[in-house]
């Protein structure tokens, strides 16, 4: 039933049944639809000679269809592990770049679990996505260091292991990762602790790493040598490798799977999202999908977020600590790794712009309101759900026959790319529609009644939303991909619309990110192993250890 089949890449052909999806709002005007089969025109804001913004149109030559595929597949993964008797986990990831470096990244690790008395076998499963911003440098360092270092604060913190690094160990150990490989990880043997221990042990992780980010630069000036080197001080080694990370800035959004003792986690840090689809079934055999959002958008626009903001500074800051739904007016989420440049002091600031950076240097001057940083924290927000899956070890425990049957499916990771052009009921009726091996062109409308609207479908929105509503129901979502990632980013970008995905894909960068953004999607799932044929993809190679 969840078995999905073999699909043939690339777009099949199919007849636009309307305008889909919402960030084509800046071309579907009548300037692009004057557009030919060579080129259209996207309306763009320049500074006229006054100073004054003004419309301007800008003819963009439409990418053929190839290479459009490609840019949609070429970093796609797909990956399955199964062992231990139990189900088959599938993961797949995908990405498409909008800025040039992308800016987002993402990491996982499938890690075999240490045998423990009265526990059945298991692994431990980390995915991760980081939405960088201001240049993927503090991304980048997430993708190696984040799950690592997770993992290093969990075995330290749970198991009778030496006690966690000291600060400057750690600094040598995070700088190791900017000039050499990584070090080799500690073994996973001791995750059986309550859930409340490893909320905290993930939590303490997030926190060091985004300490080290925002002390290195401020150790590096601390070492550098008197005035008479004649060496000027933004060459020093650790200079650029240093500053690049703490002035740039990434969200992170990290899930934590112990198939052993069915215990998933969900850390968010800024304004990825995290979304799960459950399976409603009914006695009959019927059912519909349901949503939980396990994360809240943390920006200036989540009135969370916005009273535990005000609550951390002076009451005379209240009025302007956010701004326009963000930090002082300038950073959206109100939580991120690096942006140090809202946790510096204004004196830190000045000294570390002028010794660590060149002298041509673009510099950033602190925000107008600038008054008692820090006003960014890298702690997330940490969601525990039980994971319910079948045992083919032990008889089955399956509900009454008249008591309808719920169960945790997937999980979906994505940055904020791709909520943006989807909403989250959106997304998990296309990937149940993918697991129920829909095909072809599917209407919005027939894909909307698979899923039932509860509260829980909503989440605790933090983004100035692009999008009125659903779009036309009348439209066509895409089903075409063996990917579902890949999936999961055409519709979002136009879906059975084949020239709203070329629009959208043929804009080149930097214009792109106008209409768009980086998009990064992570979406894990179980599968029957039992079920003939459902493998059909390269297996995951298990480490024996973190």
């Amino acid at each position: 039933m969840f078995r999905a089949i073999a699909r043939r890449p690339g777009l099949s052909s199919f007849a636009a049944a309307a305008t889909v999806g919402t960030s084509g709002y800046l071309w579907y005007s009548r300037a692009s639809n004057r557009a030919d089969n060579t080129h259209f025109d996207v309306s763009i804001k320049v500074t006229a000679p006054d100073g004054s913004r003004m419309p301007t149109l800008r003819k963009i030559a439409f990418l053929p269809s190839a290479d459009v595929e490609t840019r949609l597949t070429e970093n796609a993964v797909s990956k399955s592990v199964h062992r231990h008797a139990g189900p088959r986990w599938k993961y797949d990831t995908a990405c498409v770049a909008a800025n040039d470096p992308i800016e987002d990244a993402n990491a996982q690790i499938i890690v075999k679990r240490n045998p423990v008395p009265n526990v059945p076998p298991g692994d431990l499963m980390f995915f991760a996505v980081m939405d960088g911003h201001a240049g993927p440098y503090t991304s980048r360092l997430l993708s190696k260091i984040l799950i690592p270092s997770v993992a290093l604060e969990l075995s330290s913190l749970i198991s009778q292991s030496p006690p966690p690094p000291s600060t400057t160990s750690l600094y040598t150990w995070l700088k190791s990762f900017i000039i050499k490989p990584p070090l080799p990880l500690p073994a996973a043997n001791a995750y059986d602790a309550g859930p409340n221990l490893i909320a905290e042990g993930i939590k303490a992780a997030f926190k060091k790493i985004d300490q080290e980010i925002v002390a290195g630069p401020l150790r590096v000036l601390s070492s550098l040598p008197g005035s008479t080197d004649d060496k000027p001080s933004y060459q020093h080694l650790m200079a650029l490798p240093s500053m690049l990370p703490a002035l740039s800035g990434s969200c992170a959004l990290l899930a934590l799977l112990d198939t052993a003792k069915n215990d998933m986690y969900v850390a968010c840090t800024g304004d990825s999202r995290a979304v799960a689809g459950y399976w409603d079934e009914q006695p009959d055999g019927t059912g519909k999908w349901r949503v939980e959002v396990l994360t809240e958008d943390q920006t200036g626009r989540n009135p969370n977020e916005l009273k535990r903001m005000q609550s951390e500074h002076p009451p005379e800051e209240s009025s302007f600590v956010i701004q326009r739904g963000r930090v002082l007016g300038g950073l959206e989420p109100t939580r991120a790794f690096g942006d140090s440049r809202y946790k510096w002091s204004r004196d830190e600031q000045q000294k570390l712009n002028e010794a660590l950076l060149e002298p041509d240097a673009p510099r950033r001057q602190p925000p107008r309101d600038f008054k008692t940083p820090p006003y960014v924290t890298s702690e997330p927000v940490v969601t525990h759900r039980k994971l319910s899956l079948p045992s083919f070890d032990s008889p089955s425990q399956s509900p009454s026959p008249s008591q309808p049957k719920s169960t945790l499916r997937f999980i979906v990771l994505a940055t904020d790319g791709l909520w943006d052009e989807l909403s989250s009921s959106e997304v998990v009726s296309l990937v149940g529609g993918y697991l129920h091996n829909r095909t072809g062109a599917v209407s919005k409308s027939e894909l909307a009644a698979t899923v039932v609207e509860t509260p829980d479908a909503a989440g605790v929105q933090g983004k100035d939303a692009r999008r009125n509503g659903k779009g036309d129901l009348k439209a066509k979502w895409a089903f075409v991909d063996t990917n579902v990632g890949t999936h999961l980013i055409r519709n979002a970008f136009g879906g059975a619309d084949e020239m709203a995905v070329r629009k959208m894909l043929s804009i080149p960068a930097p214009l792109a990110r106008r209409f768009r953004d980086d998009v990064t999607v992570t979406v894990v799932w179980w599968e029957d192993a039992d079920v003939p044929g459902a493998d059909v993809r390269r297996p995951e190679q298990v480490r024996a250890k973190l």
